[in-house]
Order: C-alpha cells, then sequence, then structure tokens
C-alpha cells in the first residue's frame, strides 16, 4: 500500500506557515506586493524621498535623484521600446520615455516620478484586473485533483496518483471530493455537482452504470465507480487542456488596438511640438507628452477580451482562443448539423401503427412490449429507444427464451410463448404474411414488429428536434447573424422538414465530410460558424472560421478541431456565445475610444497650459484606471438574457399509446 503524503500544513512542510505571516495577514500581503511589483514600490520610495528633501530645502539633491532615477528607469524602458518595435506596438513605449525625458530635461522632475508611477502602476493594474477576468479559467486548473482512492487488496483504500490510475481501477470518491478520472458508477446512486463541467448549476443525478465524469463534485455520500479512462483522456484534463489554449491567445482586435498607437503617437508629437512653437516654452511640449501617454491602448483590449473568456467559460462555454470572440461578434452565417446539433440524436417514439385485425386481439401496447421485449438482445441503436418507450408507457418486459439478431437488419425472439420479429421492412416481409409499409412522413422512420407469423403492425420513431432550437435560431438572426443553414448527411426528405421545422433557409443533404467542408468554404457571407457535433463534422469544424462542437458527451475529433466547445448540451448555448463576443468586442473598443478620447481632451488642455506637468500626469492616472473598470464590464456580459437560457427546455414526452 502507498502511503499518504504529508499534509501541506505539516510544521517544516512547505505549506507550513510561520506565526504572524497567517495567510491574508497585512505583513504577507505588504511582501507579496512588494515581490510582484518591486519597480512600484521603488518609485514610490523615491518619490516619498524627493517630497521629504524638498521639505529639508535640498532641490539640487532632489534634482539629481530623481533625474538619476528616470534615466535609469528609461534606460531599461528602452529595451522594452525595442521589443515592441519588432511587435509593432511602437507608439506605447515611445510616448511614454518621451515625456519622462522631456519633463527632466524643463526641470519638472517631480512629473517624472509621477509619470513613472502611472506606467508602473498602470502595468500592476492590468496585472490585478487580468488576474480578475481570468479567475473562472484559473479555477479550473487550481480544482484539478491530484489523488484518487483505489481499492486495493482486501477493500483496502491506496491513495494513487491519478497519472496511475489505469482503466478498470475501482475507485472511492469521498463527501465533498472531485471526480479523479471518467469512470461508471458501482454504487446505487449519486448526486454530483457539475457546474464545473457543464455551466447546470443545479445537482444532477447518477445510477448505478452510468458514466461519471471528471472534475464533478460528489454529493454527501462516499460512492465507488470504475475508472474507465486515465486522467490525461478524462473530461476535466481535456477541459484543462482547451484552458490553457485560450489563456494564450492574442486577438486580432489588441492589434487593432496597437495599430492605434501610430497615428496618435503622431498626433500627439504634432500637438506638442505645436504647442511649444506657439507659446516658445519647451515646457509645453512636457506637458502635452505626460497627459498623451496611451496606456489605454495597451491596457483596454486584453481586459476586455479576458474578461469575456471567462464569462464564457462560467457559462460552459470554453473559447479555446481570443480570435474567435471577434469573430463571433461579426458572424454572419450559421451552418448546423442536424443529428445530435439541431436534434437530440437519440430517437423516440412517436407513434404506433397497428396492422387490419389486430386492433383488437394484440392492440398498440402489447405490440410495444413484444418488440422492446425481444429488442433487449439487440444492439441497434433503436433499440434502446424501443425499451425506453415501454418503460414510459409502463410495460414490464417479457421474459425472452431465445433469441437471434440479424445485424443490422433486427432481431427475432421468442418472448412469452410468442415469435417475434422486429427491424426494417425487408426482414419482416420475409418472414411474416400481411405485411404492408407503415406511412411516414419527412423525419420518421418504422420499426417493424410481426407475431407468430403474422404482419403486426410498425413504431413510428423520430428523432425531434430540440425544445430550444427555434428560439436560439430566432436569437442568432437578432444578434445579427442572418444566413442559416442545414448541412448533413442525412436524406433530404428528412432533411428540409428537420429545417422547416426549425426556420432554416438553406438546406443541404446527403452530404459527405468533403462536401461539407466544400460547401462551407463556398459561402460568401463571412464570417461562417458551424456548429456540429460527431467525428465527422471535425473538419468542417476546421475550416470554419468559427467550429463550435456539442462536447457535452465527451471527447471528439469534433470538440478538438473546433474553436468553441459547449459543454452543455444545450444547443442555445450557441447563441449565448454569439452574444458573449459581440458584448466583449464593444467593450473593448468602448474602451479604447474612450481612452484615446479622453487623452486628446487632455492633450488640447494641456497645449493651453493650464494643465501642470504633475497634475496631467495624474489625471491620465485615471484615465487607465477608467479603461480598466470598463473593461471588466464584459465579465457581466447580457446577465438578464444568460438568466433566460438557463430556463430548463421543454421536453417532448413519447407519443400516446393506445
Amino acid at each position: 500500500m502507498r502511503k499518504q503524503a504529508a499534509p501541506p500544513s505539516a510544521a517544516g512542510g512547505p505549506g507550513s506557515i510561520d506565526a504572524g505571516e497567517a495567510a491574508g495577514s497585512p505583513l504577507q500581503k505588504v511582501r507579496g506586493f512588494l515581490s510582484r511589483y518591486p519597480i512600484v514600490a521603488l518609485t514610490f520610495l523615491v518619490l516619498l524621498a524627493t517630497l521629504v528633501l524638498l521639505q529639508l530645502n535640498l532641490e539640487l539633491q532632489v534634482r539629481l535623484l530623481a533625474s538619476a532615477y528616470a534615466a535609469i528607469v528609461v534606460a531599461v524602458r528602452a529595451a522594452g521600446m525595442v521589443r515592441s518595435l519588432r511587435q509593432g506596438r511602437w507608439g506605447i513605449d515611445l510616448l511614454a520615455l518621451m515625456a519622462i525625458a522631456s519633463t527632466v530635461v524643463v526641470g519638472e522632475y517631480l512629473a517624472a516620478l509621477v509619470v513613472i508611477l502611472m506606467l508602473t502602476g498602470g502595468e500592476a493594474l492590468e496585472n490585478f484586473a487580468q488576474g480578475r477576468a481570468a479567475r473562472e479559467l484559473r479555477s479550473l486548473l487550481d480544482r484539478a485533483p491530484r489523488f484518487a482512492h483505489r481499492e486495493g487488496t482486501g477493500a483496502v483504500l491506496e491513495d494513487t496518483p491519478i497519472g496511475e490510475v489505469s482503466p478498470g481501477d475501482v475507485l472511492v470518491v469521498r463527501p465533498s471530493e472531485l471526480v479523479p478520472v471518467d469512470g461508471e458508477l458501482l454504487s446505487d446512486s449519486a448526486t454530483l455537482d457539475e457546474s464545473s463541467l457543464t455551466g447546470e448549476s443545479l445537482p444532477v443525478e447518477r445510477t448505478r452504470g452510468q458514466t461519471l465524469l471528471s472534475g464533478a463534485v460528489n454529493g454527501t455520500a462516499a460512492i465507488r465507480m470504475r475508472a474507465s479512462a486515465t486522467a490525461a483522456d478524462s473530461q476535466y484534463s481535456r477541459i484543462i487542456a482547451l484552458v490553457e489554449e485560450a489563456s494564450n491567445s492574442r486577438a486580432p482586435v489588441v492589434r487593432l488596438a496597437d495599430r492605434y498607437a501610430v497615428p496618435f503617437t503622431i498626433l500627439a508629437l504634432a500637438m506638442a511640438g505645436t504647442a511649444w512653437f506657439l507659446s516658445g516654452e519647451p515646457l509645453r511640449f512636457a506637458q502635452v507628452l505626460v497627459v498623451a501617454t496611451p496606456c489605454p491602448l495597451l491596457i483596454a483590449a486584453p481586459v476586455a477580451f479576458l474578461a469575456g473568456t471567462s464569462q464564457a467559460a462560467h457559462k460552459g462555454i470554453i473559447i479555446k482562443n481570443t480570435r474567435t470572440l471577434e469573430q463571433l461578434a461579426k458572424a454572419q452565417t450559421a451552418v448546423f448539423d442536424k443529428t445530435g446539433t439541431l436534434t437530440s440524436g437519440r430517437p423516440v417514439l412517436d407513434g404506433i401503427q397497428v396492422a387490419p385485425g389486430y386492433g383488437e386481439n394484440l392492440g398498440s401496447r402489447r405490440i410495444l412490449q413484444l418488440a422492446a421485449s425481444a429488442e433487449q438482445y439487440s444492439s441497434h441503436v433503436l433499440a434502446g429507444s424501443v425499451i425506453e418507450a415501454a418503460k414510459a408507457a409502463g410495460l414490464g418486459l417479457l421474459t425472452v427464451q431465445h433469441a437471434t439478431e440479424n445485424a443490422t437488419h433486427g432481431v427475432e425472439a421468442v418472448c412469452d410463448g410468442q415469435t417475434v420479429v422486429v427491424g426494417k421492412a425487408g426482414l419482416v416481409r420475409s418472414t411474416a404474411t400481411g405485411f404492408r409499409e407503415a406511412a411516414v412522413h419527412s423525419g420518421q422512420l418504422a420499426v417493424h414488429v410481426a407475431v407468430d407469423g403474422q404482419y403486426a403492425g410498425a413504431l413510428i420513431m423520430k428523432d425531434p428536434l430540440r425544445g430550444n432550437a427555434v428560439d436560439t435560431l430566432a436569437r442568432l438572426k437578432i444578434l445579427g447573424v442572418r444566413n442559416t443553414m442545414l448541412l448533413t448527411g442525412d436524406a433530404h426528405a428528412t432533411a428540409a422538414h428537420i429545417a422547416e421545422e426549425a426556420g432554416i433557409g438553406h438546406v443541404q443533404a446527403e452530404c459527405l465530410p468533403e462536401d461539407k467542408v466544400n460547401t462551407v468554404a463556398g459561402i460568401l457571407e463571412r464570417p461562417v460558424l458551424m456548429v456540429g457535433d460527431g467525428v465527422n463534422d471535425a473538419p468542417v469544424l476546421a475550416a470554419a472560421d468559427v467550429g463550435i462542437a456539442m462536447g457535452a458527451k465527451g471527447a471528439t475529433a469534433a470538440s478538438e478541431s473546433a474553436d468553441v466547445v459547449v459543454m452543455l448540451d444545450d444547443v442555445s448555448k450557441v447563441a449565448q456565445a454569439v452574444a458573449i463576443g459581440k458584448r466583449t468586442v464593444a467593450v473593448a473598443l468602448v474602451s479604447i475610444r474612450t481612452g484615446i478620447g479622453l487623452s486628446l481632451v487632455l492633450m488640447a488642455i494641456a497645449m493651453t497650459g493650464y494643465i501642470p506637468a504633475v497634475a496631467g500626469a495624474l489625471l491620465q492616472e485615471l484615465v487607465d484606471l477608467a479603461t480598466i473598470l470598463n473593461g471588466l464590464r464584459a465579465l457581466h456580459s447580457g446577465e438578464r438574457k444568460d438568466k433566460a437560457d438557463r430556463q430548463p427546455a421543454v421536453r417532448r414526452g413519447p407519443a400516446g399509446i393506445s
């Protein structure tokens, strides 16, 4: 048996905490601030020393101290300016360094220190804001399970690193612990919190044999489970991988903000030069540059986009890269797969057709009961749906004496002394008299049934449209996604029926994966969103401007190739993702333009000489703070609408049975 690791709080251990340095204590906070932002602290100390020396009438010493410190800062940041030049962000550091240098030259050394404090403090504020915005994303990483309780010989529990858990291992999950790996529930029942995986706030119930997803939080009772995957292949690890990819990207709108710096820098230098020329005072040049430092361009977009991706993750929508947010905001066309995307992907009973002469002797309930009993021994995808329909109707399954499956065609069984054949028309026709083709409409299919060599009737199955699909399409149109298309490999009649029911404008059916890719590539109204869930959707999801995978049921090639993964099996999240994208981009652009506008106003006033250099530096700090706070508004996008989205969709039950 493996030894358990010592708890982090053990004396002398890596997690031990000295007296007086308890978590959250003022001393710890001060040390943490100094270690994270040493330049801010040093600048503040130099500024404080300067003020003290001025009170002692040591002006020469003050000038030397402030000028020397400013020169060091300019030299150090010049290296950063070179890196910015290579990245196309030449305007940001250039203006800052020119503002510091010009204030020192004209003797406004206090203003130079305030500008340095503004720059370093602005970076600290940006870092804090980004940390606040990314909290939802980081929480996934922080909560990742490390150990699993594995049953060893004699049911003794071993604390095993989850990396060593293998499929087939029996694990115990204690109350309030995270499920370490994907697996099958061995206990009779379990109550789990899956909000970190799906965004669903209500606890979910699971029964014996059902799948448990890693990352879900167990309820108040310990449960047993059998691992079905390694930690690396489990749901939680896949989410973490998506989150890490999302947190390391940079959106086009951020590069657009960088490009704003070029004309802004030229305009600022022109205004500063004009003020110097008209007034004849070099001081005016410094006063204008102090309020022209374009920190809003550096701060606004990253804060807003991190807030947007955090908001989406909180709603169960993993956006892999921030570039996708801008594409979502500009989307013109939405293309949907049918099965499992617009429809539930699991057929349900839509009705029963009884053959003439069997209405009184057999009846629809008896046909369903016999068919479901025989289907117990079938591996066909429709077998489970037939059995579920019988159980929903309160029908018990009969004892089966013998069963034989004809692969892909149907099953023949002896149920309660009667010979029952269930399956496709060809199989039933060859074994029964009086066969008649069932009357089906678009979107329906028939499961034929024969009893004791005579045709008894047909079960009419249907893959229903999701309850909120129509509302989702309507909301997408409101959000500006005017063009919609259904792209599927199903027959045209079935696809046309679903498209008409959902309100989709264009249909292309009987498509192979390469046909889907070619169709999406030929769409003129772009950007194009493609929504799918199957492995066959992976190529078209990768080819679309934004691929959205309905990935709630686990990892597929679709979720790996998509730009957005919807963790909740809810198509309305597609519209919610578009809404978050629009809101985020709007907030980012408002922040950029507001910051530039405020800076231009301050520069115009500074040209007249009414804003001293020190006051101008302090005013620019307020502009930075306003920009950060505005960017954080993307954390709270569309709260009212999101509450409506969280309302449970109306589920369609099985058709009534006579």
